[in-house]
C-alpha cells in the first residue's frame, strides 16, 4: 500500500519530466519531487533521460547526485558529499525519514545515541519526534522506549530504492546461500543414511542376541527331557514286573474264596435240615 501511494505521488513529476528540456528545468523538477509529500521512491524519475543528462552539465550534476541520495542514500552520505544543493525543511525531514528506514534495518543499531548521530539530531526529543512522524506517515511500525533509550521496530515499509549493482550482489548472495543449503542438505542426507544403517545393524544384532538367549534357555529343558526318558522306562518296566508277580497269587486267592463260599453254603443247608427234624 505504501509503495502504491508513493508511486502515485511520483506520477505527476514523471509526466512533467517530458517537458523538462533544459538542465535547469530538470534540476528544478528534482527539487520539487524531493520536497513533495508522499514521494519516497525515485527510481523511475532517476531513470529518465532528461534527469540522467544532468551528469553532462557541471552546474547541475549535483542535483542528480542529490536525487541519487534521496533514492538509496542517507542523511550521513549527504553530509559526506561536498558541493550538494542545500536542503529545504521538507527535504531535510524526508531525507531523515528515508535514512531512518535504512538505519533501523540493523536491529543492533536501534539505541538513541547512534541514531541521533547518523541523522544529525542533537537530542532524544528530536529523534522521538522524527520516529513519530515516520510512524504516522506509514513508513514503519515501531514503538519508543525512553526508559531504555531505544526504538523497538516491528516492521519497515519497502520504500527505499536499490543502489546500482545491489541486484547482482543479492543474486550472488542468494546463490551462495543456495549452495550452502544444498551442501547442508547433502550432509544431512548422508547422516540420515548412516543413522539408518547403524540402526539396522543394531536391530540385527539385537535379534541375534535374543535368538541366542532363547536357545540357551531351551537347552536345559531338552536335557531334562532326555534324562527323564530312561527313568520313566525303568519305572514302567518295574511296574510291569510287579504286576506279573502279583497276578498268580491273585488267581489262587480267588479260587480259595470260591471253595470257602461253597463250603459255607453246604453247612447252612445241613443245619437247616437238622432243625426240621
Amino acid at each position: 500500500m505504501e509503495q502504491a501511494k508513493a508511486l502515485n505521488a511520483l506520477e505527476p513529476f514523471l509526466a512533467l519530466c517530458k517537458s523538462a528540456t533544459s538542465p535547469r528545468a530538470a534540476a528544478d523538477l528534482i527539487t520539487r519531487a524531493t520536497s513533495a509529500p508522499n514521494t519516497y521512491i525515485f527510481a523511475e524519475l532517476l531513470q529518465q533521460s532528461q534527469i540522467q543528462a544532468l551528469s553532462q552539465h557541471p552546474e547541475f550534476a549535483s542535483h542528480l547526485t542529490l536525487l541519487q541520495i534521496f533514492s538509496y542514500g542517507t542523511y550521513q552520505s549527504y553530509h559526506d558529499t561536498p558541493n550538494l544543493p542545500p536542503l529545504s525543511d521538507p527535504q531535510t525531514l524526508k531525507l531523515r525519514q528515508l535514512s531512518l528506514l535504512t538505519l533501523v534495518r540493523d536491529r543492533s543499531n536501534l539505541s538513541y545515541g547512534p541514531l541521533q548521530k547518523a541523522l544529525g539530531l542533537t537530542s532524544s526529543r528530536q529523534l522521538e519526534e522524527l520516529v513519530i512522524t515516520a510512524i504516522y506517515a506509514g513508513l514503519l511500525h515501531a514503538t519508543l522506549d525512553p526508559a531504555r533509550q531505544a526504538v523497538q521496530v516491528n516492521s519497515v515499509a519497502p520504500l527505499r530504492d536499490l543502489p546500482p549493482g545491489s541486484i547482482q550482489d543479492m543474486i550472488a548472495a542468494l546463490s551462495n546461500w543456495s549452495d550452502q543449503c544444498t551442501s547442508t542438505l547433502g550432509d544431512l542426507d548422508a547422516q540420515i543414511r548412516n543413522i539408518r544403517a547403524a540402526a539396522a545393524i543394531r536391530e540385527k544384532e539385537k535379534r541375534a542376541a535374543e535368538q541366542r538367549t532363547k536357545s540357551l534357555i531351551s537347552e536345559p529343558r531338552d536335557l531334562d527331557k532326555k534324562k527323564d526318558l530312561p527313568e520313566r522306562d525303568v519305572l514302567s518296566r518295574r511296574g510291569y514286573n510287579k504286576r506279573s508277580m502279583v497276578d498268580p497269587t491273585n488267581v489262587t486267592g480267588d479260587e480259595t474264596m470260591d471253595v470257602d463260599e461253597s463250603a459255607t453254603v453246604e453247612e447252612q443247608k445241613q443245619r437247616s435240615s437238622k432243625r426240621k427234624m
